[in-house]
């Protein structure tokens, strides 16, 4: 898989991920972000154009792939806001205590293996009443299609980069002590069992 995992996937990623549906989806929650910001995952760069110049500081850009990063550096040579890009993962955020006003998750929670840790991490940047945007798909509300997504789930986390079809979405914000201030779900146009979406904000407990 190492062939795949670092030239085939995350062209894959890029295409799946900026699809018209998933860049609708991101386009509601991104630009409530403000002020230094953090994005968690924040893979190709899709985001990136929904970032208001007039409200962002300063991003940090996280993401574990190094071939990932590089393709968001070209995306965000486009736009006028100052970005740190960073290599790592959630469960170790390489940044100050309390030094974040803002961290966008989009796509990512579904893929995270650490997340006790990679929330704890994220409660410990944010400043005092700094808020978590996410906006993820996990587990759908119909019982046919939950026996889908637990179905095609271990193939679709093998291919998927560790992509979980299956994930209870507000519970995990929940038990990471978070505390969902607003939240909306809907399907959005495409393969149901990878469709079911949640945005929404959160604060930390």
């Amino acid at each position: 898989m190492g062939i795949y995992n670092k030239f085939i996937l995350p062209r894959v990623t890029h295409a799946i991920c900026g699809s018209s549906p998933v860049m609708k989806q991101r386009q509601k929650v991104v630009p409530l972000a403000e002020g230094r910001v953090l994005e968690i995952g924040v893979g190709s760069g899709h985001n990136i154009p929904f970032y208001s110049a007039d409200k962002v500081d300063h991003l940090f850009a996280l993401d574990p792939s190094d071939e990932m990063l590089d393709i968001a550096r070209r995306q965000m040579e486009q736009h006028d806001i100052t970005t740190d890009y960073v290599q790592g993962g959630a469960e170790a955020i390489p940044l100050e205590d309390h030094s974040m006003d803002s961290i966008v998750i989009t796509y990512t929670l579904c893929s995270i293996k650490e997340l006790t840790s990679s929330f704890s991490e994220m409660r410990r940047v944010l400043k005092p009443g700094g808020h978590l945007i996410f906006c993820e798909h996990g587990k759908a509300p119909d019982k046919s299609v939950q026996q889908w997504q637990n179905r095609l789930n271990p193939i679709w986390n093998t291919f998927g980069g560790g992509c979980n079809l299956n994930r209870d979405i507000p519970l995990l914000i929940e038990k990471g002590a978070f505390r969902i201030e607003k939240m909306d779900t809907m399907y959005i146009p495409g393969f149901r069992p990878a469709c079911f979406n949640y945005w929404g904000v959160a604060k930390p407990r």
